[in-house]
C-alpha cells in the first residue's frame, strides 16, 4: 500500500490525496518520542473528567435518590464543551499569572485547567449530591469549564507542536488513545471501584490521576510555532478605510444587553408563552438593536480612531465569527443545510444519554455489571464500530458513510427500549450495549470524518473546533428535559413503559438528521457529476 490514500471531498465527491494516518503501532513506537508521550498522557488527562460531570455524575445522583428532572437539569453542565469557542480567544492571547512566565503560554494554561479540574473533582466528592445538589451542581459546572478550557490547550499545543502532517497525525493518534483509555475507566471500570470503594473515594481517585497530565506539562516542551494570521485581514485603521470607530464600538457595547433581552423574550414565545407583553418587548428591544449596529454610511474621519477600543472588537470578531463566515462563503446556499445535518446527527444519542444510567439503576442492574459489561463487551463493540465505520469511510466516502451511520445510530436507542420490555438479565443487557456501542462507535468516527473532511479544505483548527461545538449544542441542550420527559410519561405509564416510550421517541428524532444525510449524498453526486468533463 503507498503512503497516500484517496479521501472523498466532502461537498463535490471528487477524490483528492489523504496523508497516511499512523496506527496504534506506529503510536506506541513513537512512544520514544518525548512530545508523543506527553500526548497521550495529555490525552488521558482530557478524557478523564468527561463522564464524571456527564452520565457517571447521573447514575451517582440517581441512586442517591435524585429525582430524574433534576438529573436531566444537572446534565447541562456538558454545554461548557459545546461553548468553549467563546473563551477561546481570550487563552489564545491572555498569559496565566505566574504559570506563564515559568511554563509558558501553552503549558500554563494546561497546568491550571487541570488544578482547577482536580479541585472541582475533590469538592463533588467532599460535598456529594447529599451534602448540597447546588453546590455540588456549582463544582460539576467548575469542573466542566476547567476541562473545555484544558481541551482548548492541549488541542492548541498538538497542533503546534508537531513539525510536519505526519507527525501531527501520529499525535492526533496518540491523543485519542489516552482519550479513549480514560473514557473506559470512568464510563466503565469506575462502576466496577465504586462498587468496591463507593462514589467519593473513586472520583478522589480520578482526581489524583489528573496529576499524570500534570506531568506531562513539565515533561513537555512549550510550543514554539509563530501565531498564525487571522481569517479575515484587518486593514489599517489609521487609513480611515474600515468604517468602525470607538463610537461605533461603543453602539455595539450598549446593543448587546437588548439583544440578550430580545433573545430572552424570543425564547418566551417559542416556548409557547405567547402573549402580546413579550411580542412587544421583543420587536422593541430588536429595533433598538437594529439602530445601534446599523453602521453610519460616508467615511469616518480619522481623529475618530482609538485603536485601543476597536482594535480589540474587530479581533474579537475575527477569533469568533471570522471562521464561521468563512464556512457559509465557502459552501454558499449549501452551508445552513450541512450545518443542520452536523447539528442533528447526534441528537438522538444525546437526549438519551442523561436517562441511561438511571435507567440501569431503575431497572435493577448493578453498577458493577454495568461496568463489566461496559468494559469488555461494550469495548469490543466500540472498537468494531470504529473500524467498520473506517473501512466504510474509505470503500464508500464520508457523505455514504455519514448517511449508513445516521440510520445506525439511533438503533442504540431502540434497543434500549427493548431491554426495558425484555427484562433486566445480563444476557440481553449485554447485547444492548453491543449493540448501543456499536451504533455510537460507527456513529462517532462517521460525523468526525465528515467534518474533517470539511476542515481538510483549507479550514483552520479554529474553524474545526467551531463545527464540534456546533454540533453538539442542541442535543446538549435538550438532553436537559429528558429527565422531564421520563417522569411526564411515568404519571401515565409504569417505570418501565417510560423509559421504553421515551427511548422509541428519541431514536424517532433521527428522521430529520436522515433525510439531511439522503440529501448530502444526492448533493455530492449531482456536484460530481457537474465536475465530470463533457464526453460526446
Amino acid at each position: 500500500m503507498s503512503g497516500t490514500a484517496a479521501t472523498t471531498d466532502a461537498t463535490t465527491g471528487a477524490e483528492k490525496p489523504r496523508p497516511k494516518r499512523p496506527g496504534w503501532r506506529d503510536v506506541l513506537r513513537g512512544l520514544r518520542q518525548r512530545k508523543v508521550l506527553a500526548m497521550l498522557l495529555l490525552g488521558l488527562s482530557a478524557g478523564l473528567p468527561f463522564m464524571l460531570v456527564g452520565n457517571t455524575m447521573g447514575l451517582w445522583l440517581r441512586e442517591g435518590g435524585i429525582e430524574l428532572t433534576a438529573i436531566g437539569f444537572l446534565s447541562w453542565v456538558g454545554i461548557m464543551y459545546s461553548m468553549k469557542f467563546l473563551w477561546a480567544p481570550i487563552i489564545d492571547k491572555v498569559h496565566v499569572p505566574v504559570l506563564g512566565r515559568l511554563l509558558g503560554h501553552r503549558r500554563g494554561w494546561m497546568l491550571l485547567a487541570q488544578l482547577v479540574v482536580a479541585a472541582g473533582l475533590v469538592g463533588m466528592a467532599l460535598i456529594t449530591p447529599q451534602g448540597g445538589l447546588i453546590a455540588f451542581a456549582s463544582l460539576a459546572l467548575v469542573a466542566a469549564f476547567a476541562s473545555a478550557t484544558q481541551d482548548i490547550v492541549i488541542d492548541a499545543w498538538r497542533i503546534e507542536s508537531a513539525d510536519d502532517g505526519e507527525e501531527l497525525s501520529l499525535l492526533s493518534a496518540a491523543y485519542q488513545l489516552g482519550y479513549r483509555f480514560a473514557l473506559l475507566l470512568t464510563d466503565a471500570w469506575i462502576l466496577v471501584i465504586a462498587a468496591k470503594i463507593g462514589w467519593v473515594a473513586s472520583y478522589e481517585l480520578i482526581a489524583g490521576l489528573m496529576g499524570l497530565g500534570m506531568i506531562a506539562v513539565f515533561f513537555a516542551r512549550e510550543s514554539r510555532k509563530p501565531q498564525v494570521g487571522p481569517v479575515v485581514e484587518l486593514p489599517d485603521p489609521r487609513a480611515g478605510t474600515l468604517g468602525v470607530s470607538d463610537g461605533m464600538v461603543v453602539r455595539w457595547l450598549v446593543a448587546l444587553p437588548f439583544g440578550i433581552f430580545a433573545i430572552v423574550q424570543f425564547a418566551l414565545l417559542f416556548g409557547g408563552n405567547f402573549n402580546g407583553l413579550s411580542l412587544a418587548l421583543f420587536l422593541a428591544s430588536a429595533l433598538v438593536v437594529r439602530l445601534l449596529v446599523k453602521r453610519p454610511t460616508g467615511p469616518i474621519p480619522e481623529a475618530t480612531w482609538s485603536r485601543p477600543l476597536v482594535l480589540p472588537m474587530l479581533r474579537l470578531f475575527d477569533a469568533v465569527v471570522g471562521p464561521f463566515l468563512a464556512f457559509m462563503k465557502e459552501h454558499g446556499k449549501h452551508a445552513l443545510l450541512i450545518l443542520l445535518a452536523i447539528s442533528l446527527y447526534r441528537l438522538p444519542d444525546f437526549v438519551m444519554g442523561p436517562m441511561a444510567n438511571p435507567f440501569y439503576n431503575d431497572i435493577g442492574i448493578a453498577k458493577e455489571t454495568v461496568g463489566a459489561v461496559r468494559g469488555s463487551v461494550g469495548w469490543i463493540a466500540t472498537t468494531v464500530g470504529i473500524v467498520i465505520a473506517g473501512l466504510s469511510a474509505l470503500r464508500l466516502g464520508f457523505v455514504t458513510t455519514l448517511m449508513i451511520g445516521a440510520v445506525v445510530g439511533p438503533a442504540s436507542n431502540l434497543a434500549f427500549a427493548w431491554l426495558a420490555w425484555h427484562g433486566a438479565d445480563t444476557q440481553a443487557f449485554s447485547i444492548a450495549m453491543a449493540i448501543d456501542n456499536f451504533s455510537q462507535g460507527f456513529a462517532g468516527v462517521a460525523l468526525v470524518g465528515y467534518m474533517s473532511s470539511l476542515t481538510s479544505l483549507g479550514y483552520t483548527a479554529t474553524q474545526y473546533a467551531l463545527l464540534s461545538s456546533f454540533y453538539a449544542m442542541p442535543g446538549k441542550f435538550l438532553k436537559g428535559l429528558s429527565g422531564a420527559a421520563v417522569d411526564g410519561l411515568a404519571k401515565t405509564h409504569a417505570l418501565v413503559d417510560a423509559y421504553a416510550l421515551f427511548f422509541v421517541g428519541t431514536a424517532l428524532i433521527g428522521i430529520p438528521a436522515l433525510l439531511l444525510c439522503l440529501w448530502l449524498v444526492r448533493h455530492a453526486r449531482r456536484t460530481a457529476e457537474a465536475a465530470l468533463p463533457a464526453t460526446g
